[in-house]
């Protein structure tokens, strides 16, 4: 038989990633864009300059389609999953009327404002690029997460008019909704054109990108709980019934029908703090990489491998960008003594981080009368032995990499070969194409120190945040003068 490939777009905050699977699951090809820098021109607001979530996708697929070894003719379909929590402005053919607001834009906090008389439409970014691949004002439900008039329970705009109306926006301006799994369109000739994908194969929705990593990571039970170690990090689990008002995670629509994820409390710019560090070392670590011939990052990791747990008594807080209703709040390390370097400061990130979603995820688990007993993890820090084994430690359970560890847009194609009757079901296409890799298993005697350690840890704030307030407070009245 022919083999037939599955195109995976995932469109995240600091890339757009474009990946061939075949029918599998396993990658074939691969190509990355990085965005922009994010555009900042005044406190609370934050764009994606130009069409730089469209143009990077289209970088992105070209590349991919150029490596691309298979016949372009045996591509089933291509699944597209795209960052959540943006507001997509758009005129009547779907281009953009303004740049697309960011996750980070407090705007995205309240109700849209109608004050540009080119805005035709408002939708998210799913629906602002299944526009522009397809020419289908069309959008997955599972996307609209925050002021939209969404009934989370029904998976559709909210009947009642009076609920409805409270949102103050026209049904007029809002794209159709669709499930995770259903066609939105048919690739365009226009995106043909630019990328190499064949023009007239279907177009599925997924979900958010969070929840799309969830399925492409393998969650199916609540036994099995998920840590994405992207610019957000977040920890999930699976379930069947929307919380209300939970009071230490929210519930989030899953990128299959009827199904949600519940989300913890995550860190705001979490692997971006490795990445703050590289850079800032610059060719203290460039320089060490390159001599070795490996990346900065394996650099960095095989440095603080020598490092012992808990760095020396090194400790970070990982508030490199503040929640909105504690804006006082700064990154920081703790703790500095003579013997530490780079290897301290890399390794007490990876830990800091790692203390931090242990906790959140506990408070879900306690709240939901659940307990997770493996846990995998995803994004780019899972490609580190070092990260894993902390995760592992400090969890206290083993800790699980996939094949496939950028899980979203594996998650994608799973949503194509359902729509496409490759498998009948989700469960049977996640249980095909997912398949785990490696497991860490916890170090009792690490574990109990990290747990003795993770207690420290979580009283930090307690003493920094009077602090960090009396100098936000006099900064702000400086700046007022």
């Amino acid at each position: 038989m022919t083999t037939k490939y599955i195109l995976g777009i995932d469109g995240g905050s600091q890339s757009s990633k474009v990946v061939i699977f075949d029918t599998d699951g396993r990658v074939v090809c691969q190509a990355v864009e990085d965005l922009q820098p994010m555009y900042t021109p005044a406190p609370g607001v934050a764009e994606h300059p130009g069409d730089d979530l469209y143009d990077s996708i289209v970088a992105a697929a070209s590349r991919a389609m150029a490596a691309f070894p298979g016949d372009p003719g045996d591509i089933v379909g291509v699944g597209l999953c795209t960052i959540r929590c943006c507001r997509a402005l758009t005129r009547a053919d779907g281009t953009l009327a303004e740049p697309v607001q960011s996750w980070m834009d407090r705007r995205l906090s309240v109700n849209y404002v109608h004050n540009n008389p080119e805005v035709a439409h408002v939708t998210t970014a799913s629906g602002y690029l299944m526009g522009r691949l397809t020419g289908q004002l069309v959008d997955t439900v599972a996307n609209y997460i925050g002021p939209w008039p969404v009934d989370v329970r029904t998976w559709d705009w909210f009947s009642d008019p009076s609920v409805f109306d409270s949102f103050d926006i026209d049904r007029s301006m809002l794209y159709r909704l669709q499930l995770p799994g259903e066609v939105g369109g048919v690739v365009s000739e226009a995106f043909a054109a630019s990328t190499g994908i064949p023009a007239g194969i279907p177009v599925v929705h997924t979900a958010n990108d969070k929840a799309a990593e969830a399925l492409g990571a393998g969650l199916r039970d609540e036994t099995t709980g998920l840590v994405s170690l992207g610019t957000y990090i977040a920890g999930m689990v699976v379930g069947r019934d929307y919380v209300e008002s939970p009071r230490s995670f929210f519930t989030n629509f899953a990128s299959e029908p009827y199904r949600y994820i519940y989300e913890s409390g995550g860190i705001r710019r979490g692997m971006w703090t490795v990445s703050w560090l590289r850079d800032l070392l610059g060719s203290e670590v460039s320089d060490g990489a390159r001599s070795s011939g490996i990346s900065a990052e394996e650099h960095l990791n095989r440095l603080a491998a020598s490092v012992p747990p808990g760095s020396d008594g090194l400790m970070c807080l990982l508030d490199w960008l503040a929640p909105p209703d504690k804006p006082h709040r700064k990154g920081a390390f703790i703790g500095f003594d003579e013997r530490h370097g780079v290897a301290h400061m890399y390794r007490s990130i990876l830990e800091g981080i790692a203390y931090s979603m242990k906790r959140a995820m506990t408070a879900m688990e306690d709240e939901l009368g659940i307990r997770v007993e493996r846990l995998v993890l995803s994004g780019g820090g899972s490609a580190s032995d070092l990260c894993m084994q902390i995760f592992a430690d400090v969890f206290a359970i083993p800790v699980l990499r996939n094949e496939v560890r950028d899980a979203a847009g594996l998650g994608a194609a799973i949503c194509v070969a359902v729509a496409c009757g490759i498998d009948a079901t989700f469960d049977e296409a996640a249980q095909r194409m997912v398949r785990r890799a490696d497991t860490f298993y916890p170090d009792p005697s690490t574990a109990r120190l990290y747990e003795e350690l993770g207690s420290v840890y979580a009283d930090i704030r307690d003493h920094t945040d009077p602090l960090l307030e009396r100098t936000h407070r006099i900064l702000s009245n400086q700046r007022e003068k």
